[in-house]
């Protein structure tokens, strides 16, 4: 209990979810506080190049192994199928944006459950391969794509009513803004000459933290507006927030078992399955899907996923993997 409650008070005090709150308060008290809108789209666009380039260095620094591939190869199948299968769940309640954007948020992976994962494994003194952090960063664009896939096949507004081939919608996807950013920064950060690269850090690493305040601030100003969007739908939203990320969770500390041996590395597999994205995914769909309601998907991701996980899912994970290894 006493460890249960040291991530828990961590991760609640860290500023960025504090900015988020402010967001929520400022809206309830009806400040006039408002951030200019071209501002967050460039804040958007710089989260998503950091993270991208900040893993792909990290997957330019990491030794490769065939564990280390076999283990890119199932954190991309997790990031893809995910999104996939639960966009159909979702759609039976959802509008195709919104589908879309939940799909997306809950097949990518939280940056800061992973650092709860982490603190949880260095107070159980387990260590975890360095490559897990590349997966890591590898596993957010999949998600990505395959959201915007499965909004422009199945959205008309985009292309009308005429229909397009699956050649031009992988193009389209490919060539979407947000997702050519990320994945070309990705690339770059894995080619990039490293005494190059350090000559953007201060930009790429030292102000990250910066700007994703403002940009949860932001997120927590616009979820409290459209509140009413996650309430509407009841007992399925609620469910799905809790169920959904139980069982890929679950799922995936059962069967990372043939993936690796390393519990570290089973262990944070598991969490990224489980997780989902507030920052990378919300920054994505502003851009890639304006309909679909960051009301809906950010307080599903970051009000009640988060918290079950480092409460509930977090320990839970662990005993699977003890009984499996």
């Amino acid at each position: 209990m006493d460890l249960e409650f040291q991530i828990l008070h961590s991760n609640l005090t860290n500023p960025t979810l504090l900015f988020f709150l402010l967001g929520v308060l400022a809206v309830r008290l009806k400040s006039d506080l408002e951030i200019p809108a071209q501002s967050i789209k460039f804040i958007s666009l710089y989260l998503l190049f950091a993270i991208g380039f900040k893993g792909g260095q990290e997957l330019a620094h990491s030794t490769i192994n065939a564990e280390v591939i076999y283990s890119a190869i199932f954190g991309l199948f997790i990031a893809s199928i995910i999104p996939f299968y639960t966009f159909f769940i979702l759609k039976k309640k959802l509008n195709v944006s919104d589908a879309a954007a939940v799909a997306a948020a809950y097949g990518s992976v939280s940056a800061v459950t992973f650092v709860a994962a982490v603190s949880f494994l260095e107070m159980q003194k387990i260590s975890f391969g360095g490559h897990m952090v590349a997966i890591m960063a590898l596993m957010e664009s999949p998600a990505i794509i395959i959201g915007v896939i499965l909004l422009m096949k199945f959205e008309k507004s985009p292309f009308g009513e005429r229909s397009i081939s699956f050649k031009q919608l992988l193009h389209h996807s490919f060539t979407n803004g947000s997702v050519l950013l990320i994945l070309g920064s990705l690339v770059i950060g894995f080619i990039a000459d490293t005494k190059q690269a350090e000559g953007i850090k201060p930009f790429t690493t030292d102000i990250f933290k910066g700007f994703l305040v403002i940009f949860l601030l932001e997120m927590g100003m616009v979820t409290a507006k459209r509140f009413g969007a996650f309430l509407k739908y009841g007992w399925f939203v609620s469910l799905f927030t809790i169920v959904i990320p139980a069982i890929n969770g679950c799922a995936v500390a059962w069967g990372s078992q043939f993936i690796t041996h390393d519990i570290g590395n089973r262990f944070i597999f598991a969490i990224l399955a489980s997780s989902a994205s507030y920052i990378a995914v919300p920054a994505a769909m502003r851009l890639a899907a304006p309909k679909s309601d960051p009301g809906l998907y950010v307080p599903m991701a970051l009000g009640v996923t988060f918290p079950f996980n480092i409460t509930i899912g977090i320990p839970l994970y662990y005993f699977i993997i003890s009984i499996t290894s």
